[in-house]
């Protein structure tokens, strides 16, 4: 009876085991495709590094990377390149579409694939290391180091999958590019596609080389599966635009005056301490100069003490050059798209002295009011006197601003008559003059 019974499973689980081994090819056979349209910067290198390993624990056919970029951070760039070296599943770097282009950091990640590709009208090179130490430029001793180690990286890659060394060392030393029709003939790139499924059919029964063993890939039953990258992580990858952190600063400047002038807004401090937080997040990932932040960040103390001091605009215009230099020398780096536009800094300059001069203007307006309010808000009421007086600098009671008030006068006033409020005197004594004799009133106009 028991051997009847474990009969009866195993011919149970028979069906499940055949149909579980049936679908094992059919996971394998995917091919993660990531496309990456951007600079080489933090975000994108955690992105393609977690999605590497996340295929080799997942044992997919290969991963293929379709890659645009101007270039990026070498830190980043030696993430991907070491999350390629060490997957144990072939990584596919693709340049495309037509008009991309694999420069400095993305040459050296193309180098490192195992398959590289480009598309027609696509462009691969100009890796030499451009210096993006923050505060100050390295010295020609220290440059010569920095292209030394990044010529001897180019060329190990270029030795560890069989490319053209010579080609990658150039690349790194003389910023030398190639067309994709000069890098397949050079040795660089492996073959040439128009798209991506043209690239799987040229790529299927190639070899690739994993612990000195060969295996050859399979892709006439890969499927591609597109991944993109998060929400969070499309956000955290626009920060790192060196223009967008630029604007965020600046946003976060204005947000944070504006409240310090007009306390108790509190919208405008708030968006701008997140923008200031979220600012600083990019930076840490952008080449700054550390000068050149602080003398942005000292543009608006300026613009800060222009509202409680008073220098007749020179501190508004210190905060304005202060800004202008600063936001000039933000970015320490010659690479392009680490530049912020120069139209962007203009505009940002004028949009924010515009906003501060007029700022500054209504506080100081606002100051210079007179106060409606305590006894000071009293100087310039006028009234009525209640009880006459008969003599100089008599005193009597005065009816002024719904109250009554003890007064006196350098002249007799007569019960009824019109007075303005000179001064207060100690006593909470009005100091008063017939209306009559005010410069300017009706009586005297007539006169």
């Amino acid at each position: 009876m028991r051997a009847l019974l474990i009969f009866l499973c195993i011919c149970t689980l028979l069906p499940w085991s055949h149909l579980s081994a049936s679908e094992q090819p059919t996971a394998s056979a995917t091919i993660l495709h990531l496309i990456i349209d951007a600079s080489i910067n933090p975000v994108v290198a955690s992105f393609i590094s977690d999605q590497i390993e996340l295929a080799n624990s997942r044992q997919l056919r290969a991963v293929l990377i379709q890659l645009s970029t101007p270039g990026g951070l070498d830190s980043a760039m030696r993430q991907i390149i070491q999350a390629e070296l060490n997957s144990r599943i072939p990584i596919i770097v693709y340049i495309a579409p037509a008009g991309a282009r694999a420069a400095s950091a993305g040459a050296l990640i193309t180098l490192a694939a195992d398959f590289a590709a480009m598309a027609p009208g696509t462009n691969i090179g100009a890796a030499h290391p451009v210096s993006i130490s923050p505060g100050s430029q390295p010295s020609d001793t220290m440059n010569e180091k920095i292209v030394n180690d990044a010529a001897a990286y180019a060329r190990s890659l270029a030795q560890q999958r069989g490319r053209n060394q010579e080609w990658a060392e150039a690349a790194v030393r003389d910023s030398i590019s190639a067309s994709a029709q000069e890098a397949l003939d050079e040795q660089v790139v492996d073959l040439i596609a128009e798209n991506a499924i043209q690239l799987l059919q040229q790529l299927d029964g190639l070899n690739y080389r994993r612990l000195d063993q060969s295996h050859s890939l399979q892709t006439s039953d890969a499927q591609l599966r597109p991944v993109s990258m998060t929400w969070r992580q499309e956000i955290l990858s626009a920060l790192s635009n060196p223009t967008f952190a630029y604007l965020l600063m600046m946003l976060g400047i204005l947000g944070i005056f504006f409240e310090i002038s007009q306390p108790g807004v509190i919208f405008p401090g708030v968006i701008g301490t997140i923008s200031i937080l979220l600012a600083f997040f990019a930076f840490s990932m952008l080449p700054i100069n550390y000068i050149g932040l602080l003398l942005i960040l000292l543009a608006a103390v300026l613009f800060i003490l222009e509202v409680k001091v008073l220098s007749y605009g020179m501190l508004t215009v210190g905060g304005i050059i202060s800004m202008a230099i600063g936001s000039l020398m933000l970015i320490d780096s010659s690479e392009p798209y680490l530049q912020i536009s120069r139209a962007v800094i203009a505009a940002t300059i004028a949009v924010s002295a515009g906003f501060m001069i007029f700022a500054a203007w209504m506080v100081v307006r606002t100051q210079n009011r007179p106060l409606k309010f305590g006894q000071e808000g009293m100087i310039g009421e006028q009234g009525e006197v209640i009880d006459a007086i008969d003599g100089i600098h008599g005193d009597c009671r005065v009816f002024v601003h719904g109250e009554y008030w003890r007064a006196t006068a350098a002249q007799p006033l007569p019960v009824g008559s019109r007075i303005e409020v000179l001064q207060i005197r100690d006593g909470l004594i009005l100091e008063v003059q017939p209306v009559d004799s005010v410069p300017g009133s009706e009586t005297e106009k007539e006169h």
